[in-house]
C-alpha cells in the first residue's frame, strides 16, 4: 500500500493545543467496524459501550521529562536532547536537534553538576549519550526535563500532570499514551460496577510510536523497537476472558501493539517481557484485541494505518472526514473513538 492511501486534510484549529477542562469533557466517537456506522457521544458515556465479562486492558507506562536543553562543551552552541530509553545505567539513547554536527566524545553541559557524553550514533540517527552527575539521576532530571510534549502542540502545558494518565505507574516513556488520558476515577467506577475487569500491562512509549513513515510503499518502512512487559496477573485476567467469550478491549494503540505482539494464534497471552517493533497496517490478522480506544491520529502515521486494518480504510478515512465536519479535537489532547 501507499502512504498516500492514509493521508486526509486536517484543518489547523483542530489540533488541540490544550487538555479539554476536566480528562472525561472530551467527546467520543463510536464507530461499528463491520457496518461503518457513527455515533456521536461523550467519553462519560463509554462505560455505557460495555458488558460484564469485558475486559479493559491499559498501558501504565508513565512519561519522563525526557527533553533537555544544554549547550555543546565544545562550542557552546544551544542543544535540545530528548531521552527514548536507557540501555543500561547512565546510558540513554536519545534524539538530538540539531544533531548532524554532534560527535562522539563531545560533552553536553544541561546545569550544574549534570552532563552527558556523546557514545555514539544510533542506526535511527539518534545519539548514544552517557550521563554523569552528582546526585539522583531522576531528581536532576525532573529539575532539569521538561514533559516531551509533541512538535505540533506549541502551548505550554500548565499542569504536567495532564499529560499523564491518572493510572501512570512505572516511568521509561518519551510520550504520553494520549488515549488513556481521559478515563477518571470515576469513569474506573462504573466500567467496574458493570462487571468490567482491568488489565494493566506495560509499553514504554518511544520512537516507534512517532517516528514519520518516510517510504511511499508502507511495507518498507521500519519500526523502532519499544519494550514491554506483561506478567502473569495480566495474562491470566485476558485468558479467562478470552476462554469465556468476554470482549478485549485496549486503551490506545500502544496497548495493542503489546497485545498483538505477545498473543498465540488463538488470541491467549503468554506473561512475558521484551521488545516489539511490530508494525500493523492493513492486511493484518489481529489475535488478541476485539475493540479499541484511541485518539485521532496524524495523516500518513503509522497510527492511522493502524486504525484501518482494525477497522478498514474507508471506513476510518469516512469517521476522520465527519470527525473534521463535527469539529472533534484531534491527536494527543483531542477526543476518542471507540472501535467495535
Amino acid at each position: 500500500m501507499r502512504l498516500s492511501d492514509f493521508d486526509y486534510h486536517l484543518p489547523e484549529e483542530l489540533i488541540a493545543q490544550e487538555p479539554a477542562d476536566k480528562r472525561d469533557h472530551s467527546r467520543l466517537m463510536v464507530l461499528d467496524k463491520e457496518g461503518g456506522n457513527i455515533e456521536h457521544k461523550d467519553f462519560k458515556d463509554l462505560p455505557g459501550f460495555l458488558q460484564s465479562g469485558d475486559i479493559l486492558v491499559i498501558n501504565d507506562t508513565k512519561v519522563i521529562p525526557a527533553r533537555l536543553y544544554g549547550k555543546r562543551v565544545k562550542t557552546g552552541a544551544e542543544i535540545e536532547i530528548v531521552l527514548l530509553h536507557e540501555r543500561e545505567n547512565n546510558v540513554w539513547e536519545a534524539l538530538a536537534r540539531p544533531g548532524k554536527k554532534v560527535r562522539s566524545g563531545e560533552k553536553i553541559d544541561f546545569g550544574k553538576n549534570f552532563e552527558a557524553t556523546v557514545l555514539g550514533n544510533t542506526q535511527y540517527g539518534g545519539r548514544v549519550l552517557e550521563f554523569g552527575h552528582e546526585g539522583e539521576f531522576d531528581e536532576l532530571l525532573h529539575k532539569h526535563g521538561e514533559m516531551p510534549l509533541p512538535p505540533y502542540i506549541t502551548k505550554k502545558l500548565e499542569d504536567p500532570d495532564r499529560y499523564q494518565t491518572i493510572y501512570a505507574e512505572k516511568a521509561g516513556s518519551a510520550a504520553a499514551p494520549t488515549a488513556g488520558l481521559h478515563f477518571t476515577d470515576e469513569i474506573f467506577e462504573s466500567i467496574r460496577a458493570k462487571g468490567v475487569k482491568i488489565a494493566r500491562i506495560t509499553l514504554h512509549v518511544g520512537l516507534g510510536t512517532f517516528r514519520p513513515v518516510k517510504t511511499e510503499s508502507i511495507e518498507e518502512h521500519k519500526m523502532h523497537e519499544e519494550h514491554y512487559v506483561v506478567d502473569q496477573v495480566a495474562a491470566q485476567t485476558i485468558n479467562t476472558a478470552k476462554n469465556s467469550g468476554g470482549r478485549i478491549i485496549a486503551v490506545g494503540t500502544t496497548s495493542v501493539r503489546t497485545l498483538e505482539t505477545v498473543a498465540d494464534e488463538n488470541g491467549l497471552i503468554k506473561p512475558q517481557s521484551g521488545w516489539t517493533e511490530i508494525f500493523i497496517y492493513p492486511g493484518f490478522e489481529f489475535k488478541a484485541i476485539d475493540a479499541m480506544i484511541t485518539n485521532f491520529h496524524l495523516p500518513k502515521s503509522t497510527l492511522i494505518m493502524m486504525v484501518s486494518a482494525f477497522a478498514g480504510r474507508e471506513n476510518i478515512l469516512k469517521a476522520y472526514e465527519e470527525a473534521i465536519e463535527k469539529k472533534y479535537r484531534f491527536f494527543s489532547f483531542g477526543d476518542a473513538i471507540l472501535i467495535m
